[in-house]
Parts: structure tokens; sequence; C-alpha cells
């Protein structure tokens, strides 16, 4: 791990707003790619520019939006594409490592290390770059977090869980790069976040009566999402807690 810390850099999809993370140890060193779904060109510009060997893909989840050009990197490179065992048979065109929780990979000088988070999906991985860079996929966003309605996912309390105990456990100095938009870090997200607050008690619930997804439900909390959008917090009449799009939840 080099005193300044990895090279990042980011190609971002212009409708999806998902984000392909290209990682380095150094200029002319070795480089992990995280998620697929942005366009190539700018992140095989800078591979070339500053003649790097790619070694891995890591995937977060195997929603489209983040594995479109998986094939392709793996093609053109000749690296592993790496994902969590319980999403194998999700990923087109498969996955060539599994990992769980701890599972640490190495590029070059880098150590990466792979923390299962489940919620958005139930196989959501998070990758800690050198223990101060944080990829968090789908889970937490800048403001915002994943919902539990995507295909795959698992469930409230998982999210919840991923995000205030794994996540937001990191010191807040961890660099937050999510997989969506703008980047953030684990102290401003325990402050600042809407859900985090909901979650760790410092805003009081709004409680207001709505239907999600056409169902009868009290909406507990709103707040704005990465694509400008809404999601929200609700409970459901039989008890059930889930994260929503604010475009299904009507008061």
């Amino acid at each position: 791990m080099s005193a300044r810390g990895p090279l990042v850099f980011r190609s971002m999809h212009p409708g999806w707003l998902s984000n392909t993370w290209l990682v380095a140890d150094r200029v002319g060193g070795h480089a992990v790619v995280i998620d697929t779904g942005a366009p190539m060109d700018g992140i095989l510009a800078r591979i070339e520019e500053l003649r790097l060997t790619v070694t891995h893909v890591l995937c977060t989840h195997h929603h489209h939006d983040h594995v479109a050009h998986n094939d392709d990197y793996r093609t053109r490179f000749g690296c592993p594409v790496c994902g969590h065992r319980a999403e194998r048979d999700w990923f087109q065109g498969g996955l060539d490592a599994e990992l769980g929780h701890g599972d640490e990979v190495r590029s070059g000088d880098l150590t990466i290390r792979a923390l299962h988070v489940p919620g958005h999906t139930v196989g959501q991985l998070a990758f800690l770059v050198d223990e101060r860079e944080l990829f968090t996929g789908d889970t937490l966003f800048r403001g915002s977090v994943g919902g539990t309605r995507a295909p795959g996912h698992a469930g409230y309390e998982e999210l919840v869980t991923s995000i205030l105990d794994v996540l937001l456990a990191l010191p807040g100095d961890t660099v937050v790069r999510p997989g969506h938009m703008d980047e953030t870090s684990v102290g401003r997200e325990l402050e600042d976040n809407p859900f985090v607050r909901f979650w760790r008690g410092a805003d009081v619930p709004a409680a207001a009566a709505c239907t999600a997804f056409g169902e009868p439900a009290t909406l507990l909390c709103e707040a704005r999402d990465y694509d400008g959008g809404t999601k929200c917090v609700v409970r459901f009449e039989d008890g059930r807690l889930d994260v929503v799009p604010g475009s299904r939840v009507a008061r």
C-alpha cells in the first residue's frame, strides 16, 4: 500500500448512472475493475495511459447495469470475473472465481477485502481496498441506500445490518465509492444519510398512511435518491418492512 493510496478512476453510464471503477496500485502497476456497467472507453484509455495490468474484474452483484461488460473485460485482459457464490447462477457469462465475506484479492500492491453485505441482493459484496477505499455497490449511496425489492433481493433486516454493522463500522474517513453517482465517506453517511439517521433513532419516523405497490402501509422515512427521485422505508400491515422506490408509494 502506497502512502498516498491507490489510484482510482471512474466511468459512469449516462442512463443507468452506474459506475465502473478502475483501481490501480501505481503507474505501470496492477489494477482491478469493479463493476462493468459503464462505458469502457474512458477506463481502457486510463489502462493504456498508465500502462496497467488488469488482474481481476470484481462484481458487487449480478444486476445488468453493473455487469454489462464482464465478458468484454474478461476477453480483452484474460482476467477472472469474481463475485459472491450466492449469485453464481445469475451472472451472465458465469463467474471464474467465487468470493465470500473476508476473502482477500491481491493485485500488485493492492489488498482488496470482500465484505458480504446482503440486502439489495443476497450476494451483494462491497470491496475494501487497502483499508481506505470502500466500494459499496448498491448497498450504500451518498444520502441514500439500496432498495429491497430488486431481483434476487435479500431483506430489510439484512440491509440495515449490512450498512450499520459492516460498512458504517469502518473508520469515519473511509472513502465510500458507490455503485451509482458520487462518492462520500463513512463519517458523512453516519451523520447526514436520512435512512441511517432513522435507523439510529436520530430522527423521528414520519408515520404517515400510504400505499406501497398497491398495499396499505405506513411511510416511515422518505429521502432523495441518487437518481433525483426518492426512496422510502415503509411498514406493511403484516409488519413487513421494505426500502422501496418513492414512485411506488402513494400517500
